[in-house]
């Protein structure tokens, strides 16, 4: 590679190394970002495989027309997790035989489709995955993936021997399909994982402090069939399930736990391990749902009474009881506070 090539690498490779801050109790994330920005168009498909073979997974990639290449990528590490979200133009990635002797990676990976669809070639025939799909995959068996149209998706990916342990040894053989997209299709699981890759790329965890410990903890459930106790994992799906319902008025144990296929008293039992009965924490998410409404000064016109009916409270002096008790001041005064300061 030339010296024009490495400054534009130089350019377009920010933060190489280094760390992002995280919550107390986890490992900081080595982060890695790439653009075909200011790359010229010779260059790009060379140094775009070389990032990815730093980043996420070695890939032999090319165009399928005379377009330059368009793409960018942030990629996070945790532990031996690795956290990507992709944007590209349309290309062709693939990993021959011939390529994976040259360039093992002994890792799973699981692609999450956000848009466009994406035909995926494997040994044994090939699948079209759609956005709000995912498909997990060993890195290391023959596949070849197809964007005519372009791609963004989020990647995952896991060292080969850690996803034998929560698979309890079970190799992955065949790529498994799994929808996250809501919708009485949606894998809860999967939903809550594609949520938390999100929000740890987006650099909000929310109330998942150690992104490689959840997402572990949401994997053993979905390769083991839920045979495995994981608490953290179902805590995590049930939170996803949550915050996808939560302003239906229904939203209660029975639901949440029929969801993500546990028991009522299983999912209880989880919550309280957690430090919060799950009516608590529903309640809790509600109020700052609404809290957020009432301070946004694009609603200020919205009444309180309708600002509780859109976060699922089933009467306004429930909900002013419950914001009150919470916040030590009612929805309107906490409004007024927010927008004039009175």
């Amino acid at each position: 590679m030339g010296h024009n090539q490495d400054d534009a690498e130089r350019a377009s490779v920010a933060e190489q190394g280094q760390d992002r801050a995280v919550a107390p109790g986890s490992r900081p994330a080595k982060q890695l970002r790439f653009s075909t920005n200011g790359i010229p168009a010779t260059n790009r498909v060379e140094l775009w495989e070389h990032h990815n073979a730093k980043a996420l997974i070695p890939l032999d990639i090319r165009t399928i027309d005379e377009e330059p290449l368009e793409a960018r990528e942030v990629s996070l590490g945790y532990g031996s997790l690795r956290f990507g979200g992709v944007t590209g133009s349309a290309q062709v990635v693939e990993r021959s035989e011939r390529f994976i002797r040259r360039n093992p990676t002994d890792a799973i990976a699981v692609f999450f489709t956000l848009r466009g669809e994406a035909l995926f070639y494997h040994r044994d025939g090939h699948e079209i995955v759609r956005p709000g799909q995912a498909i997990i995959c060993d890195a290391d068996r023959p596949f070849m993936r197809g964007f005519s149209k372009g791609l963004k998706e989020m990647v995952l990916t896991i060292p080969r021997e850690e996803y034998l342990e929560l698979s309890a040894g079970q190799p992955l053989l065949k790529p498994r399909i799994i929808d996250f997209s809501q919708g009485a299709a949606s894998n809860q699981q999967m939903r809550a994982l594609a949520g938390l890759v999100s929000s740890t790329l987006s650099g909000q965890p929310g109330n998942r402090p150690c992104p490689e410990g959840s997402a572990l903890d949401l994997l053993q459930i979905l390769v083991s069939g839920g045979s495995r106790e994981t608490g953290a994992g179902y805590l995590a799906a049930a939170h996803a399930h949550i915050e996808d319902h939560l302003c239906d008025p229904e939203l209660g144990t029975a639901k949440i736990a029929a969801a993500i296929g546990i028991s009522e008293r299983h999912l209880s039992r989880i919550f309280l391990e957690a430090g919060e009965p799950s009516g608590s924490y529903i309640r809790e998410r509600r109020l700052e749902l609404a809290r957020g409404i009432l301070t946004d000064p694009a609603r200020q016109s919205v009444p309180v009474g309708a600002v509780a009916l859109q976060v699922g409270f089933a009467s306004q002096s429930y909900f002013t009881r419950a914001f009150k008790s919470h916040y030590g001041i009612t929805p309107l005064a906490s409004r007024r506070e927010a927008l004039w300061g009175t």
